[in-house]
Formats: C-alpha cells, sequence, structure tokens
C-alpha cells in the first residue's frame, strides 16, 4: 500500500518549517498485517473478484474455533492488523464474535465489505463491534458500479451503508479498483468523497487475479493510469496543504511512488531529494513480507492475489510457521532484500523504492514471478534505461482458474 497523504503532509510539513523529516528505512516488521477472507460466499459476483466467489456456501471454511486459535497465534507472532473480509464477511453468522474476540486481543481491526448488507440495525451493530475501520467498494457511480457488482441497486445500497456508518462515527473509507471501464468516474469518486465527509480513499490498479484476470485485456490503459493519479496527488497535495486529515492511498502498483516523486520535482523541487529518501526507505512492494492472506479454507498465500500459491495451511502448521519458512522458493525470492527480478525492473534506476513492485502481475503474465512487472507504466527514459527495452505485451490469454482448490470447494 502506498500511503499518497503520509508523503503529502511531509511537503507541507516542510513548507512550513523549512525543513523535510529525517528518513528511517523501514526495519523488519514485526509481523505482517493479514487479509483473513473468513468467508468465500457473497451476496454479489463482482466481474474483478479476486476469490471468484458465488452467492453459495462453501464446504471446509475454518469453524469459529479454529479461528480463534488462528488467532491466538498471530497475536504470539506479533500480527498487529486483522482486515476481515471474504466474500462478504457480514453473511459469517460469527462475524461480530470474532470481531469482538479480535478487540479484545488488542488487533487492530478493518471490516472490508461491498456495503449492500448494511440497513440502519446491521450498522447499528457494525459501530457496537467496534471495528478500527470499515472499507466498503464502489466501482463508479451508479449504473457504473451497477455494472461491475451486476446488481441494480447496488450503488444506492452501498452509498446508503456509507451513510449510516458514518452517522454513528464509524471510520468508513471508499475502495475503488480502476479499469478502463470505470476510469471515468474518478473524479466523481472523488466529490464524493468530499461530499459524505468518507474519510479514505482506497485507488486500487487492476491486478491479475480471479476475474480481475479473466478482465485484463481491457485494463487501463497507462495514460488513463497516470491521469487518475495526477487527480489523486493534487486532491491528496490540496486536502494536506489545507491541513486536513483525509487518507489517500493507492495499492497493486508500487510504480505509484516512483510517479509522486517525478510530481514533487515539478511542485516541489527542493523537497525532491528528501522525500525520494523517504520513499527508499518505504521501499515498495511487501507482499510476503508485510502483508499476509489467509483463505477460507485456512491456506495461506503472499497476498490475496496470490489465491493460486499455497504456503501452507493453519489446520497443518501455525501461520507463524508457514510465514517464516523460506524453504518455498517465491517466498525465499519475496523475502529476498534485494529482490532479484529481471527485464526493466532489473535495470530500473528507481528500484529502491518499487522493489520491483507486483510480482504476480509478472507471473500472470509470463509465468515467471521474477520478470519485469508488465503493469508499470512507466516509460523507459523516467526508469533511466539509454537504450529503449521491449515491453511485455499484455495480450488476452485463455484464463486458468485459480488454483484446482477453487474446483474443489466451488
Amino acid at each position: 500500500m502506498f500511503r499518497i497523504s503520509q508523503f503529502m503532509r511531509e511537503i507541507a510539513l516542510a513548507e512550513k518549517n523549512g525543513q523535510y523529516p529525517v528518513a528511517t528505512r523501514r526495519g523488519a516488521p514485526a509481523g505482517p498485517v493479514v487479509i483473513w477472507n473468513l468467508i468465500r460466499r457473497c451476496n454479489l459476483t463482482c466481474k474483478h473478484c479476486y476469490s471468484l466467489s458465488a452467492d453459495h456456501d462453501y464446504a471446509g471454511e475454518l469453524a469459529t474455533q479454529e479461528v480463534f486459535g488462528v488467532m491466538d497465534d498471530l497475536k504470539a507472532f506479533h500480527v498487529p492488523v486483522l482486515i476481515l473480509s471474504g466474500g462478504e464477511p457480514l453473511l459469517r453468522p460469527d462475524i461480530f464474535e470474532i470481531a469482538e474476540r479480535a478487540r479484545a486481543m488488542r488487533f487492530y481491526v478493518g471490516l472490508s465489505t461491498n456495503g449492500t448488507l448494511i440497513d440502519e440495525p446491521m450498522a447499528e451493530r457494525v459501530a457496537a463491534a467496534g471495528f478500527d475501520y470499515v472499507g466498503i467498494s464502489l466501482d463508479g457511480i451508479g449504473a457504473t458500479h451497477d455494472k461491475f457488482r451486476r446488481l441494480d441497486g447496488a450503488f444506492d445500497r452501498s452509498l446508503a451503508a456509507v451513510r449510516h456508518l458514518h452517522a454513528r462515527g464509524v471510520k468508513v473509507g471508499l475502495r475503488f479498483t480502476m479499469t478502463a471501464m470505470n476510469a471515468h468516474d474518478l473524479p466523481a469518486l472523488l466529490q464524493l468523497m468530499q461530499t459524505e465527509a468518507v474519510d479514505k480513499f482506497y485507488f486500487s490498479h487492476l491486478n491479475y487475479a480471479g476475474r480481475g484476470n479473466i478482465h485484463r485485456a481491457r485494463d487501463a490503459q497507462f495514460a488513463a493510469t497516470r491521469e487518475a493519479l495526477d487527480l489523486l496527488f493534487e486532491t491528496a497535495w490540496a486536502d494536506a496543504a489545507a491541513g486536513g486529515d483525509k487518507e489517500f492511498v493507492t495499492g497493486n502498483n508500487d510504480a505509484d511512488g516512483v510517479y509522486m516523486l517525478q510530481w514533487a520535482r515539478k511542485r516541489f523541487p527542493r523537497w525532491a531529494d528528501a522525500l525520494r529518501a523517504r520513499l527508499e526507505a518505504w521501499g515498495g512492494n511487501s507482499s510476503g513480507v508485510n502483508v499476509a492472506n489467509i483463505d477460507n479454507l485456512g491456506n495461506v498465500h503472499p497476498d490475496t492475489m496470490w489465491w493460486h500459491h499455497t504456503l501452507g495451511n493453519v489446520r497443518e502448521r501455525p501461520f507463524s510457521a508457514i510465514w517464516a519458512d523460506t524453504s518455498n522458493p517465491l517466498m525465499a525470492g519475496l523475502k529476498e532484500r534485494p529482490r532479484k527480478v529481471g527485464g526493466r525492473c532489473a535495470a530500473c534506476a528507481h528500484f529502491a523504492i518499487c522493489g520491483g513492485n507486483t510480482r504476480v502481475r509478472a507471473e500472470q503474465v509470463t509465468g515467471n514471478p521474477w520478470a519485469e512487472d508488465p503493469g508499470c507504466y512507466l516509460g523507459d527514459e523516467e526508469i533511466g534505461l539509454s537504450v529503449p527495452s521491449p515491453r511485455v505485451a499484455l495480450t488476452p490469454f485463455k484464463h486458468q482458474p485459480a488454483g484446482e482448490r477453487h474446483a474443489k470447494v466451488g
């Protein structure tokens, strides 16, 4: 995750005080943020769903006591954050029991939901559960969102959820995954964030996993991506310069850090070198290091986009043992610093910032997780290549299911 607002506020503070904060390199995390897909069932069948969820029960999901046992191990392993996700996590009968226990154990607890099930009574329950944050996905305004979610009225129901939660003092964020089919709605969504006094905006680049993989040939073109980032940067800067506290973050493309450095060189050149040091301290992609995923069956993955690659299962080994085990070649490579990547990424002058970007995109397109990231929207000159490099083509291919595990439980 790239925290735009954090760096914008640092620039704003430097402009005010005449001194940029000292860079400190990111150390080894005490434990990763865990995104936990507690249930695969969902009342929607969204076009870009990475878990290929549908509205029916899936066999073999972790029982309540199994979840509690895993939570004990996660706490002992110093995991700081649990993001409870799905499917649609509110369809899980014990979701509030799990949330209550997680809060009692002093995890930071987030809820990732499509929002369509949050009417006023449900909003009361969510507020009473004490979630630190609730993220609601919106893929556009009105009909655009409904088309992505394949449900008429989904936008109105999700927007109502935002309002119900906001009225009860719950910190709410909007989550937006951009493709060529909804990029035009980004300005309106950012305006909606202001109108509804939403606390956070999460901009996700389309990653090639699940149904998002099927639609990758229609992924937003690089020019549209840059235009979207320009708008996000200017919006976040306006908030930071005014002393605001809204959060703007991006995910699934660590080239955003490099692109922000370019933005700063144009807007605030005297702080660009200091910002670069801060961005290098951030270090870019952290799949398999600072972020982890547990799916509904207890399988552990390097992040939510790696459901086709399982590191182990919490029914067979504790999460802590699985996560620390580098005998798995993928895990060893993800934890290696610097990562050994090829192509344009290997020659990139900004590798220290993005860390080689998103490995699952490279794997899905080329079959090699250590190839260049085909989703990098920066040109050869921008990354310091004197000789133009051939780009990996984003061409359609026959979609491969996200592992036999899905076929067994579907």
